[in-house]
């Protein structure tokens, strides 16, 4: 039984972590950084501990600090969330080393799973399709370009020890293996610390699904169905969304099968993902994601479960809380992410003060945020703020209230994508269905923003007002302080919502 949860992350996967196990009944442990001292999940938390300055690598990505932390405090257990620490096979094992548990799969499963080309020769070995490719770690330039030759371009070079888009490169002719070989071991070896490579046929406009997995340790695999995630900037999603239209109930099947015969293989236990590349009717396999994945709340919103309820429970040794015919799928569900990202300026991160936020609130309308008014937006982290999910009866109905649930989204300090995404939904192609992952590039790759809404021009004008309010009473207080223009306090109104 887990009695105490440490929470290894921040932001919105640390609130969104630290709900359910509240609901549970179990304690929460925050930790922050320098950064992070007035954030929300550093409130809501039951504790809250301080691991160390700004930067991720002498905080949250100190596996010894967040040891420390776990044991002073009296944790059972760990819950990584995403990003950090949570792939970490080290940490998965300083964790268990420690006497604690983790929530989220063995190392052992862990590190097979990261490894891209171990990953990839087990699907070979389970009958999972693969795309036609190269296992070559330290390929030199010859048997790249003869390699390249046999699978037919064009190929796609690939970083064995991570993703994101990091140590990839697209290759199209002969003559340029070399230098894309070059670049691709130079980006890999600095993002990952491993400049191993492989060669795999790039598939020119796929969709990108993936499918939600569970498995405990008694031997108990179900899947809950699969994630469209083919809205994606620079291999980031965007915007995600389950069921797909592109999958029949028998492909559905298929690749449900497929996800549970890998995660099987690997002696994987608790959350995972089955990434997919889907071409036509033909898909393959592309990588595990060794835990909860940004985009998880559109499948508990079809499903109607708790993934971290599942995790928990999962990781304290108990059952899956449901076989495969148990599960049920309703209606649709959309998953905007918002980031603190300015898209006018090539998604360039933006960092400030939120200074007016005021998030829809409607049925059918869920909010994971790890932001409030008044908190700092840093620069160290990655950018993502919140997200907003929508359920429907139908996929028609949940792009509608989507689009209006980011209408009504007001969010001043910084930049966001909130407008941008607002266009892509409303897109005549989108609401067909007919996306890849190529359809942001040919349809958004001149984008430019629309005037404020009238409801952000009022917010913003509210928050002026407030400043010119608190400046005059300065003024009042000494005598002395001259009133500043709000304008001037603020710099640029930087204004998300815009094109609404």
């Amino acid at each position: 039984m887990i009695r105490k949860l440490l929470v290894a992350n921040r932001g919105e996967i640390a609130v969104r972590v630290m709900r359910s196990a509240r609901a549970l009944g179990i304690r929460t442990i925050a930790i922050y950084s320098d950064a992070d001292r007035d954030a929300l999940h550093v409130e809501i938390a039951d504790e809250a501990v301080h691991i160390g300055p700004s930067p991720a690598h002498e905080s949250y990505l100190n596996i010894e600090k967040v040891i420390a932390a776990a044991r002073e405090h009296g944790a059972d257990a760990v819950h990584p969330g995403y990003g950090f620490l949570s792939e970490n096979p080290k940490f998965s094992n300083a964790v268990k080393l420690a006497g604690l548990i983790f929530v989220g799969p063995p190392a052992e499963a862990m590190g097979l799973l990261g490894d891209k080309i171990a990953s990839r020769e087990l699907a070979l070995k389970y009958n999972v399709p693969v795309t036609p490719g190269a296992l070559l770690p330290h390929a030199s330039v010859e048997q790249a370009c003869e390699e390249s030759q046999k699978i037919g371009f064009p190929v796609l070079i690939k970083a064995a020890a991570g993703g994101g888009g990091k140590g990839m490169r697209v290759v199209r002719k002969l003559e340029d293996i070399e230098q894309s070989l070059e670049a691709a071991r130079r980006e890999a070896k600095s993002a990952f610390g491993d400049d191993a490579v492989y060669l795999e046929k790039y598939i020119d406009n796929p969709r990108h699904i993936e499918f939600q997995v569970f498995c405990d340790q008694h031997g108990n695999v179900v899947h809950l169905g699969e994630r469209e995630c083919s809205i994606q900037r620079r291999h980031q999603k965007i915007i995600e969304e389950s069921p797909s239209i592109a999958l029949s109930p028998e492909l559905r099947k298929e690749m449900g099968d497929a996800a549970i015969r890998i995660v099987k293989a690997a002696g994987y236990r608790n959350a995972g993902t089955v990434e997919f590349l889907l071409d036509g009717e033909k898909f393959y396999f592309l990588e595990v994601n060794a835990r909860l994945q940004v985009e998880h709340p559109v499948t508990e919103m079809v499903t109607g479960e708790d993934l971290v309820a599942w995790q928990l429970a999962v990781a304290a040794g108990e059952k899956l809380p449901k076989a495969q015919d148990e599960i049920q799928f309703r209606g649709h569900a959309i998953e905007c992410r918002v980031y603190a990202e300015d898209p006018t300026s090539g998604f360039l991160p933006s960092t400030g003060t939120i200074l007016k936020l005021d998030e829809p609130h409607a049925p059918g309308v869920r909010i994971d945020s790890g932001i409030r008014e008044g908190f700092e937006v840093p620069i160290f982290y990655d950018p993502i703020l919140s997200k907003v999910i929508c359920w429907a009866d139908n996929r028609e109905h949940a792009i509608r209230r989507m689009r209006d649930a980011l209408k009504h989204y007001v969010l001043l300090g910084v930049r966001t994508p909130l407008g941008y995404m607002q266009d892509v939904l409303a897109h005549p192609e989108f609401a067909k269905g007919n996306i890849s992952t190529h359809f942001l590039a040919q349809h958004f790759s001149d984008w430019s923003e629309k005037q404020p809404t009238g409801e952000a021009l009022a917010a913003l004008l509210s928050v002026a007002h407030e400043f010119c309010r608190v400046a005059h009473k300065n003024v009042e207080a000494n005598g002395t302080t001259k009133p500043s223009s709000p304008w001037t306090s603020l710099g640029d109104w930087r204004m998300a919502g815009a094109g609404s």
